[in-house]
């Protein structure tokens, strides 16, 4: 898991993509030659490939204790794509070229997380060939990587004005058996679920047995009494601000395979003490809340989750392949099984879930098409409960940030787009939807390595050419560090005093530097970013849209910086800096428990270094990085002490949790 994120997820991700970094010219590929090459911190490997005009090219990066990120280049050093696959630091990252012109091709090569560890990868070309010319046979080169007999893949299909125009499938669907993907293949699609639960919950609405509006303790008193009203609008719109079913799991030390049920979450649920936020103010994505809602349907329908659905949406809509699957015993013909990859290759990763509601929707992408087609074409629903999913969530300051219930509300390449993806265990899927065009693309695979999201828009760029609107590139050369800086001229005093360390969320530091006349940021554990001066006081963070801005208190001191990026503003106060060598680690030491995940941590001394114990899970360290406060696998551990200043417990928070208590025992 990677390093806390800021509170406000979206201004998080900002410093988790475009890293500065030193670059290494790493020579040329060619066919039937793999290239081995270690990876340390702080390090961009770049490779070149000669391509003839159009033609279309495929690579693989077999990642070995390293998360990667591939850019590419055309020959005039114009961005092409971005390729991560959701895998992690092992197993493939595939990459593909296609040519406009004839020239050297770059593959540019850099860690997602430049604190990790020191990896290495494996990469080779696996085919080049002269491009495809038909849309269908282009959609066929996209899949090109996994369509083999020895390699799991995916299933796609293609919809436009209320009909299925292309359908396949690639690869195989269990490797074991030889069982070929098919669009009739039956796939665990994760959160794509979700809104096939709020449409249960709107077609309960049509029919006046519950309100979106309704109080979630009306149905399940269970959930705890917070002093806040959490109502069911709430929990299907993300905004709860209940903390995430799977990160309590996690924390509480369970594994990805464990039988987990509906009645585990909600007594988990009904253990919790506090909420990330009150309700209707942020919006954070959150598993649990479409737990409750399938829960709230069964309650009042009087019928299981499952039964509910088959009967009132998957039947009318001619969904045969399609069901809630909440009894991790029962048989399901035809379905793909999942898989990831590591140095060894293939190895299969099993769910054992027995909950539904935020996922286990097993479905096909025929049977995904039509519910696809329904939006449009009403069968089952109406218009009033269409318009209510598609509408963007509004918070309680009138922001609208782009969800919906159950989908998520945007633009893509100038159109708009209503889309979710899913992914559990092995398994990737995309439903995106561009209703102005009519137009539907529906991807399902399983193998984790896979991004479903990517490929689905790559169909939408082939069948939707000339209505996209095509995105400025960006040029292949980034600006240095000794480019990057001030445009105007600053006085050196003036940007010393901006040097210091700055809080822009608790424990959270941004770290100003000067060199040489240039500014520079490095967030909590991040890599380094150049700053670029806009004004004597306003700075653009170098490739990222967001601006610092350094704010002179009534004397002239620096005593704070405006953080801005995506129309949220905030507020970063000075702080002293941090030298972790003081911190006494033997202080922390002891057992510690949490009454709301029935769990406990040892917290030991190894070598110089602070680790957590759970019986099931391998030990981890805790890294001190501000007074009280450590950095894990988890996110941020904020420690608390007594009235006698000895320490009682630690608060733990994630993306999705904000201050877990532990007590000390």
């Amino acid at each position: 898991m990677k390093h806390f994120k800021f509170t406000m997820a979206c201004l998080l991700a900002i410093f988790q993509i475009t890293l500065l970094q030193s670059q290494t010219q790493k020579g040329q590929l060619v066919k039937n030659k793999t290239i081995t090459s270690s990876m340390g911190n702080g390090e961009k490997h770049r490779y070149k490939v000669h391509l003839d005009k159009n033609q279309f090219a495929t690579f693989q990066l077999m990642q070995k204790g390293i998360d990667v990120f591939i850019t590419t280049y055309d020959p005039n050093g114009m961005k092409l794509d971005d390729f991560d696959s959701p895998n992690g630091k092992e197993g493939a990252e595939n990459v593909i070229i296609t040519s406009t012109i004839k020239g050297e091709y770059v593959l540019e090569i850099y860690p997602v997380d430049d604190k990790q560890s020191i990896g290495s990868y494996d990469l080779q070309i696996l085919q080049i060939k002269p491009k495809a010319t038909k849309s269908n046979d282009r959609v066929d080169e996209l899949f090109a990587i996994w369509d083999t007999p020895s390699t799991p893949g995916a299933s796609v299909a293609v919809i436009k004005n209320g009909s299925i125009i292309y359908k396949k499938g690639y690869g195989m669907s269990n490797l074991e058996y030889d069982i070929k993907n098919d669009p009739t293949t039956v796939f665990h699609v994760a959160s794509i679920s979700k809104q096939f639960t709020v449409f249960s919950i709107l077609l309960l609405q049509k029919e006046g047995k519950l309100s979106l509006d309704d109080d979630i303790r009306k149905y399940i008193p269970e959930v705890p009494d917070f002093g806040k009203t959490i109502t069911l609008r709430h929990l299907a719109t993300h905004t709860s601000g209940l903390r995430d079913q799977w990160s309590l799991v996690s924390m509480a030390g369970w594994q990805a395979d464990d039988l987990i049920t509906t009645e585990q979450i909600l007594k988990m649920v009904s253990k919790q003490k506090e909420l990330n936020f009150n309700p209707g103010d942020e919006l954070v994505y959150c598993n649990t809340g479409f737990t409750l809602l399938a829960e709230v349907v069964a309650r009042v329908s009087g019928k299981t989750f499952a039964q509910f659905t088959e009967e009132n949406i998957f039947k009318p809509l001619k969904m045969s392949h399609t069901l809630f699957y909440d009894n991790h015993e029962k048989i399901v013909k035809n379905r793909a099984y999942s898989y990831s990859t590591d140095e060894g290759g293939y190895k299969k990763l099993i769910l054992n879930y027995e909950t539904v509601g935020a996922t286990s929707l097993f479905t096909t992408a025929e049977d995904l098409s039509l519910w696809a087609m329904n939006f449009e074409a009403l069968k089952v629903g109406d218009s009033t409960i269409i318009e209510t999913m598609n509408t963007p969530t509004a918070l309680s300051n009138g922001h609208r940030p782009g969800g919906a219930m159950g989908q998520f509300i945007g633009q893509y390449k100038g159109l708009n787009e209503i889309q979710h993806g899913g992914a559990d265990a092995g398994f990737r899927s995309f439903l995106t939807r561009f209703p102005d065009e009519h137009f539907a693309v529906v991807v399902l695979s399983n193998t984790a390595e896979f991004n479903s999201g990517s490929i689905a828009h790559k169909i939408v760029d082939i069948y939707l050419a000339d209505k996209i609107k095509e995105e400025k590139k960006e040029e292949v050369q980034p600006k240095t560090m000794e480019e990057s800086g001030s445009e105007i001229a600053i006085d050196k005093q003036v940007l010393e005093s901006y040097v210091g360390n700055y809080e822009l969320n608790q424990g959270f530091i941004l770290n100003v530097s000067h060199t040489e006349g240039k500014l520079f940021v490095q967030p909590t554990l991040q890599p380094q970013f150049a700053l670029r001066a806009l004004t004597t006081a306003e700075f653009k963070i170098d490739n990222v849209d967001a601006t610092m801005t350094f704010v002179p208190d009534a004397e002239g001191r620096i005593n704070s910086i405006t953080f801005k990026q995506g129309g949220n503003v905030m507020n970063a106060p000075r702080v002293k800096a941090f030298d972790a060598s003081t911190v006494n680690l033997k202080d922390f030491t002891g057992n510690y428990y949490s009454e709301e995940l029935s769990t406990q941590y040892a917290l030991v001394l190894k070598e110089g270094k602070l680790f957590a114990q759970h019986y099931r899970l391998r030990d981890f360290e805790f890294t001190p990085f501000k007074e009280g406060f450590f950095d894990n696998q988890f996110g941020v551990v904020e420690f608390v002490r007594d009235t006698n200043g000895i320490i009682a417990g630690f608060k733990q928070s994630s993306d999705r949790v904000k201050n877990l208590l532990f007590r000390k025992i």
